[in-house]
């Protein structure tokens, strides 16, 4: 029997606005893929605006109660702040978080960043993307249309706790 000498670990970089069912696949994936996940909460630094209504701990506390305990056992969450300088994001990133040895996203932009840095890039599959966006979500919360049923049920009860319904209504 060999002992593993080296653990491999990932990022996964997302606003998670909120935190929905396909996060929580990607985060599934994720820790399929390597031994300890990062999870980067990235413009931490914005809330209460249209694309970003929730704050970074709101979203913290959505993704922990999304998670059970030995999921939680190989995950970190850390807040990563919008820079405003796209060529240097990733390293701002790299100054937040430990090292990685791989980036999960299905972003575009963040894909495009990443392997331009000769980073190990998985292209995370989206999952039921007609339904599942913060986007759809947000607004089918503002509008007292069915939800619940596209987030963890961690999601859901901070979602409740914080009266989101009121407070996306008055932003979009």
């Amino acid at each position: 029997m060999y002992n593993k000498i080296s653990t491999m670990d990932g990022l996964l970089i997302g606003r998670f606005q909120p935190f929905h069912k396909g996060h929580l696949e990607a985060v599934h994936i994720g820790l399929s893929k390597v031994d300890n996940l990062w999870i980067g909460i990235g413009s931490s630094n914005k809330s209460h605006e249209k694309r970003n209504p929730f704050t970074a701990d709101e979203r913290k506390e959505m993704i922990l109660s999304s998670l059970d305990s030995k999921t939680l056992e190989r995950v970190k969450i850390f807040f990563v702040p919008d820079t405003g300088d796209h060529d240097m994001w990733t390293y701002h990133v790299d100054s937040i978080v430990p090292p990685y040895d791989m980036v999960f996203s299905n972003d575009e932009f963040t894909i495009t960043l990443y392997k331009k840095r000769g980073k190990t890039v998985f292209e995370v599959p989206l999952f039921k993307r007609d339904m599942i966006s913060g986007t759809n979500i947000r607004e089918l919360i503002a509008n007292g249309k069915n939800w619940s049923d596209l987030v963890p049920e961690g999601t859901k009860q901070v979602l409740l706790k914080i009266d989101a319904k009121s407070r996306l209504a008055k932003i979009l």
